[in-house]
């Protein structure tokens, strides 16, 4: 009997280790994901996306409430401008001026591209969490921008509705930003690397004013996002976030 429990006894502590190192790694993300959203966050961001014979500029104001609520309304070009997109929950829905209309986007179109950008429509309205829909590792330490940095895999859940089949996630050791993400497709494959730059106060906080996202099998392509402005915590009432308030948002 001795024998028998011994193996068990030993596996004990390894098992705790693992344990608490998937709930340290989950911690890290949670953290990251809190810095960069704060509980209410209100952005204007210039978004450029960039081909190899064009690019392309518009402007866009984002409203966040927790990870529940998003809205982002398009401000310029101005044949898009007025376009908004809703996020309540696990519901995405789309407002198109010219037709006056809402579409509820299925879950299917969240990997599909937003406004032709190398951003997904998950991307930017975040219906995946990186927090509850993915089990976290860290798998070691890498340095990006000088900053040491947890390298953090992410697997999804076995039920949760996410886009990607694996991420690998950067985050700085001192001021939990994210500063270097790859996205993988369900078979392992690479699809998308985001990059983030230069770190500076936005909102009363450090954080990244400059996200590329680089397509992995398109030479020449990559979106830019910068932040121009960015608030924290200013408080937004719920019934901002619905499709009636859509075509009021400006």
């Amino acid at each position: 009997m001795w024998f028998m429990k011994k193996p068990i006894t030993l596996l004990l502590p390894f098992l705790f280790l693992n344990f608490l190192f998937a709930q340290d790694a989950r911690e890290i993300v949670k953290k990251a994901d809190e810095r960069a959203k704060g509980k209410t966050s209100i952005a204007t961001i210039t978004i450029q996306t960039i081909r190899p014979k064009w690019t392309r500029e518009m402007t866009v104001k984002s409203w966040t409430k927790g990870n529940d609520w998003v809205i982002i309304l398009v401000t310029a070009p101005a044949r898009d401008k007025g376009v908004v997109y809703l996020k309540r929950k696990k519901e995405v829905w789309n407002w198109i001026p010219a037709i006056e209309r809402n579409i509820k986007l299925p879950p299917s179109m969240m990997s599909q591209s937003w406004m032709g950008t190398d951003f997904t429509n998950d991307d930017l309205v975040k219906e995946a969490s990186v927090v509850e829909d993915y089990n976290h590792s860290i798998i070691g330490d890498t340095v990006i921008e000088n900053r040491i940095c947890y390298k953090i895999q992410m697997l999804p859940k076995a039920q949760a509705a996410v886009v990607w089949g694996k991420l690998l996630m950067c985050i700085d050791k001192k001021d939990f930003l994210m500063l270097h993400v790859e996205y993988f497709d369900e078979e392992g494959k690479l699809i998308n690397t985001m990059i983030a730059s230069d770190i500076k106060l936005l909102g009363g906080k450090l954080l990244p004013a400059r996200l590329e996202m680089i397509p992995n099998e398109k030479k020449g392509n990559k979106t830019v996002l910068i932040y121009n402005a960015l608030q924290f915590d200013k408080p937004i009432d719920d019934n901002f976030f619905t499709t009636q308030n859509m075509p009021k948002v400006q």
